[in-house]
C-alpha cells in the first residue's frame, strides 16, 4: 500500500503545481486501497466540503470502479443507466468527474489513490496524474502495457 511519505509527496507536488499555474484553492486527498484516507491538504481559502468530495467524489469512484474518474464520468454518458445504478448503489458515493485517479507501484498493482478538487475536472485530473509521477509512482496510462489490468476506455 501508499507510505505516507509517498502520499505526502504526491500532495506536495500538487500543490505546488496549481500555485505555478495559479489555480483556485485546491484540496487533495490520497487513500489507501479501499478509500482509507492516508493523506489530506485543503488550501486556505478553499470550499468547505472539498474533503468529501476529493475523498467520495474522486478516489473511492477510480478504487470503486477500478478506472479513472473521468472514465468514470465517460462511462456514465455511455451508458446513463447503468452508472444511475452504480451510484445509487454505492450510497451516492461515486460521482462522475474528472480528478481521481489510482495510484500504481512498480509493477502495476493499485496501491491507493489520489482525489484532487477546487479547478475544473480537466485541471484536477491533471493534476492528479502530475502528483502521482513526481513521487516516482505510476497510473493507469503509465502501466498501458499491462493489458486486462489496467482500464483505459
Amino acid at each position: 500500500m501508499i507510505t505516507l511519505e509517498q502520499a505526502n509527496a504526491i500532495i506536495a507536488a500538487i500543490l505546488a503545481r496549481g500555485r505555478e499555474l495559479d489555480l483556485r484553492p485546491l484540496a487533495v486527498v490520497v487513500t489507501e486501497p479501499g478509500a482509507i484516507v492516508k493523506a489530506f491538504q485543503k488550501e486556505d481559502h478553499g470550499a468547505m466540503i472539498r474533503f468529501e468530495m476529493g475523498l467520495w467524489q474522486k478516489a473511492y469512484a477510480a478504487l470503486a470502479l477500478g478506472r479513472s474518474s473521468s472514465l468514470v464520468r465517460a462511462r456514465t454518458e455511455q451508458r446513463p443507466l447503468f452508472m444511475d445504478y452504480l451510484i445509487k448503489a454505492s450510497g451516492e458515493k461515486i460521482f462522475p468527474e474528472g480528478g481521481g485517479q489510482l495510484i500504481r507501484d512498480a509493477d502495476g498493482n493499485v496501491i491507493g489513490a489520489v482525489g484532487v478538487t477546487g479547478d475544473t475536472q480537466e485541471r484536477d485530473d491533471e493534476l492528479a496524474l502530475y502528483g502521482i509521477r513526481a513521487a516516482a509512482l505510476l497510473c493507469d496510462e503509465d502501466c498501458a502495457s499491462l493489458g486486462n489490468k489496467v482500464r483505459l476506455d
